[in-house]
């Protein structure tokens, strides 16, 4: 799905693995049949498959490309087990607590849970700007001198940054409260192997607005059945 970023990290790995492969975009209102036999238990995207074989969830799909072609492109896990695993814990942290913060701050059901979504969001850019300060140890992306683990686990919600920001005038990553993370945004879209496959910020905007307004017209609709 194009506007997905969890897909994203996935092509973004692919492509800075340099692997070609087949894209096939799912329609999530009427699911088809390869994507619910592939993935029956979650029934999202992505699913990568591959000989035959299927692997479910973004940040498993990306370790296992890791592995599988280990001799193609940079090594986007770290060969020092604590840092390994320490990107690990960084990339779970991200899908625990970003896109939740986001859909808090811009869809909460009253102005007192978007106030409690902005709050989390910031300390959540917080906690970035310093796991990008200690991994990155004054080079340019969380893996170093080179793209990593982390940096694809954030690099899916780039193009998303930028349209939040066309949509609703915010910077999730501002310069003035966070330098680092501001300016790695705008390093690694920057990246051809980013540019190649990451969606067009217009296109994000148009989804947005659209999932905006039929999110205040369900909330409008619920009160007024109330």
């Amino acid at each position: 799905m194009l506007s997905s970023p969890f897909v994203q990290r996935v092509k973004l790995a692919l492509s800075f693995k340099g692997l070609s492969y087949e894209y096939v975009e799912e329609n999530l209102q009427n699911k088809s049949h390869v994507l619910l036999s592939s993935n029956p238990v979650h029934k999202k995207v992505p699913v990568l498959i591959h000989n035959g074989k299927c692997i479910c969830e973004s940040m498993i799909i990306v370790q296992y490309l890791d592995e599988v072609f280990a001799g193609a492109g940079p090594s986007l896990l770290p060969a020092d087990p604590y840092e390994r695993a320490m990107a690990r814990f960084w990339a779970a942290y991200i899908d625990d607590k970003l896109l939740s913060s986001w859909m808090m701050a811009f869809r909460g059901k009253n102005d007192e849970e978007k106030e409690e979504g902005r709050k989390l969001s910031a300390a959540v850019a917080e906690n970035l700007e310093g796991a990008l300060r200690d991994c990155a140890k004054g080079k340019p992306f969380f893996g170093g001198d080179n793209v990593g683990f982390v940096d694809i686990a954030l690099g899916g919600f780039t193009a998303w940054v930028h349209a939040v920001e066309k949509i609703y005038g915010i910077k999730k990553f501002d310069a003035a409260k966070t330098p680092l993370l501001a300016a790695w945004v705008e390093r690694f879209g920057a990246l051809d192997a980013a540019t190649a496959v990451l969606p067009d910020v217009d296109v994000l905007v148009e989804v947005g607005k659209r999932r905006q307004a039929e999110s205040d017209a369900a909330a409008a609709a619920a009160a007024q059945g109330n």
